[in-house]
């Protein structure tokens, strides 16, 4: 035998068979290309077949030797360019693929695929502007209805009313058009309103459950939302199609870390770090996750790490300053004066810059010039928020309707009602009262289980809305009025159901430290009659000014403002009172200077409430080894110290607003101002 290659008689033939095999039998596939270009060597599409069947093998190496000599010797085949961005993406070499993948693109615009594989690469690069375009490219050219293409270039372009007003209309006559609706609910997605756009995604995966990039949006919002249980089933979903998928991994280590599953979020983090090694934001989510963790060192080398790969990451700074117990050395106050002077520097990383620099001038005693900074960090952030993200008056008449429903009379008729169970503790009061200490020190008792701030209640009081809009124009908490007393106990069931996810060591007590759920005091007595409640109070002086210097990653609009602020805290102390009057006893105050002053009686105190009996490990709280999700967390990890309790006098001169919105409450604390 001469040992000649025998003629392929077909090769069109041939090659169409062995893409038949390229998803369930790779390694034949590959077989049947070699032959074909034994017999015609250097066929284009043989080659790109042999190249594609190595790498569904899992020879990513092997393939990209195929694929890559092929595109330079195709620059106008997008095939080649395609296949050669995929298989660059998963031998992780990130910005090669996405190169490729836009050299495709321009090559074919209409493959969408191609657009949306750079949006997952651009995520996990840390550009998400690019990632936003390159998903709106991919919506307008991946829908083969032209009836969608004005939307979609609407949506491109950002006109989100108009993209909605047409989308509308089009499903009004095509209800169905799954394309249609995966689009509106990005439109709902890019303006804020997560619950919409979840409906919307639901429905759209009813009508075509296999359409992969409406369930990745859908785990998006769901992660929005701290719907993380739902999430992370439908990032299971994607990442059983997908395993090595980037968006899918840093989504699922956010939702980890969303339900305090620390060590999982970190090895995911780190997992997606092997592939993505220069992304500075998921470096400094990694950081945020180790922190959490009490993995402090760790945590400072990824955020400096973070810094290298991106000098202009403010948040990255901030990050640092964030952990209270860390000290800038000179060099980073000048890397951090140099930037705040880029007249380019966008607001987002200004506003980080200012406060992270606020912290550090303070902890070298310069108050006045770290005071100019804190303040301008507010006032770059209140610049960039709507008007409506925060109106004083607002909270006050949100108090004044709270005290008006939740009479002595309103309450009397109630008793009784709600689920019995006495499982939660809920921790609320002004954020930076000293609530991280108080969970610490429960936290430490063999009984108690510390979870982190949950945001159930808040969301089941705006469920509560959504339901009544239609049927009720009642606002809430009016709306409580006409619930019964088995809704009140299904309420109750349904937030020990919600939150158990959250709860890792099967101790019978856990606490939610939510303290904005001041706000929500009479709903929690009503659903759940047995849970303690603890309000944590701290010198008004030293708490607001502490909420002032503190930028809050999401929420909490009321801290931009010292008025603001001094407001908020005499609404909160407002309707605290009322309680105590209406409820005597109902509600525990632990003020944060007594606990300082004399531990061991406030913890006696603090547990004799609780219905705990008194534990030694209480006292040594700084010992109790677990995660804690706060601005305090380090400082929780040490022993009580007095030096922070009088540190807004080193800016007492600059209080002047915040002392005359504050009024009563700073003449008569610790007691309340008299109604």
């Amino acid at each position: 035998m001469s040992g000649a290659a025998e003629p392929v008689k077909d090769v069109e033939l041939a090659i169409n068979e062995a893409a038949k095999l390229l998803a369930s039998q790779p390694l034949l596939a590959a077989e049947r290309a070699q032959h074909i270009l034994r017999s015609s060597p250097g066929h284009p599409l043989a080659s790109l077949l042999l190249g594609m069947a190595r790498r569904n093998h899992g020879a990513i190496a092997s393939a990209i030797e195929i694929l890559q000599p092929l595109a330079g010797a195709h620059p106008k085949w997008a095939p080649a360019h395609y296949e050669l961005g995929v298989t660059f993406g998963l031998a992780g070499r990130a910005r090669d693929a996405v190169a490729a993948l836009h050299y495709a693109a321009r090559l074919k615009p209409d493959i969408g695929e191609a657009w949306l594989l750079i949006a997952d690469h651009m995520i996990a690069l840390g550009d998400p502007a690019s990632a936003d375009l390159a998903y709106a490219n991919h919506l307008a050219v991946s829908t083969g209805n032209p009836e969608l293409l004005a939307p979609a270039a609407a949506l491109c372009d950002g006109r989100h009313a108009e993209a909605e007003r047409l989308l509308r209309a089009h499903l009004d006559q095509h209800p169905t058009d799954a394309a249609a609706l995966r689009m509106l609910a990005e439109v709902a997605a890019r303006l804020g309103r997560y619950g919409d756009a979840e409906d919307i995604l639901a429905r759209c995966l009813e009508v075509a459950p296999d359409f992969t990039a409406a369930r990745h949006s859908y785990a998006v919002v769901l992660v929005n939302q701290n719907k993380t249980v739902e999430a992370l089933a439908e990032i299971a979903k994607l990442l059983a199609v997908d395993p090595e998928n980037p968006s899918y991994r840093n989504l699922q280590a956010n939702a980890l870390t969303q339900i305090g599953e620390y060590e999982h979020a970190i090895d995911a983090f780190a997992g997606v770090l092997a592939n993505y090694p220069s992304n500075a934001k998921i470096w400094l989510a990694y950081g945020h996750s180790l922190k959490t963790a009490g993995r402090r060192d760790d945590s400072i080398a990824a955020y400096r790490r973070s810094i290298e790969l991106a000098p202009a990451l403010g948040e990255a700074y901030w990050s640092l300053a964030n952990l209270k117990t860390f000290r800038f050395a000179g060099s980073d106050i000048e890397s951090m004066r140099a930037q705040i002077a880029r007249p380019d520097l966008p607001a987002e990383d200004r506003m980080h810059f200012h406060f992270a620099l606020g912290k550090a001038l303070e902890d070298k005693r310069e108050y006045a010039e770290s005071f100019v900074q804190y303040a301008e960090g507010n006032r770059v952030r209140r610049a960039s928020l709507p008007a409506e993200a925060y109106v004083a008056d607002e909270t006050t008449a949100y108090v004044r309707r709270n005290k008006a429903l939740f009479s002595a009379e309103f309450l009397r008729q109630r008793e009784g009602w709600g689920c019995k169970d006495r499982d939660p503790i809920f921790i609320v009061g002004l954020p930076r009262a000293g609530s991280t200490l108080v969970e610490q020190i429960l936290s430490s008792h063999s009984q108690v289980e510390g979870t982190m701030e949950l945001a159930d209640v808040g969301q089941m009081a705006h469920s509560l809305i959504d339901r009544f809009r239609k049927s009720d124009p009642s606002p809430y908490p009016e709306l409580l009025a006409k619930l019964e007393a088995d809704e009140f106990r299904a309420l109750g069931e349904r937030y020990l159901r919600q939150t158990r996810i959250h709860r890792k060591s099967g101790a019978p007590i856990f606490i939610d430290k939510m303290p904005n759920n001041w706000t929500h005091i009479g709903f929690i007595h009503l659903m759940l009659p047995n849970a303690k409640i603890i309000d944590a109070r701290r010198h008004p002086l030293s708490c607001c000014f502490s909420n002032f210097k503190q930028h809050f990653t999401r929420g909490q609009y009321f801290t931009n403002s010292l008025e603001d602020i001094g407001r908020f805290c005499r609404d909160y102390v407002d309707l605290m009172a009322h309680f105590d009057a209406v409820l005597p006893g109902r509600v525990h105050r632990v003020i944060y200077e007594r606990m300082v002053e004399d531990t061991e009686t406030e913890v006696r105190r603090l547990l004799a409430y609780c219905d705990l009996p008194f534990e030694d490990a209480c006292l040594r709280f700084y010992e109790t080894d677990r995660a804690v999700h706060s601005p305090s967390s380090e400082q929780v990890r040490q022993p009580i110290f007095r030096e922070g309790v009088d540190q807004w006098r080193n800016y007492e001169p600059w209080l002047g607003p915040l002392k005359e919105a504050l009024g009563p409450v700073l003449e008569t604390y610790p007691a309340d101002p008299a109604p």
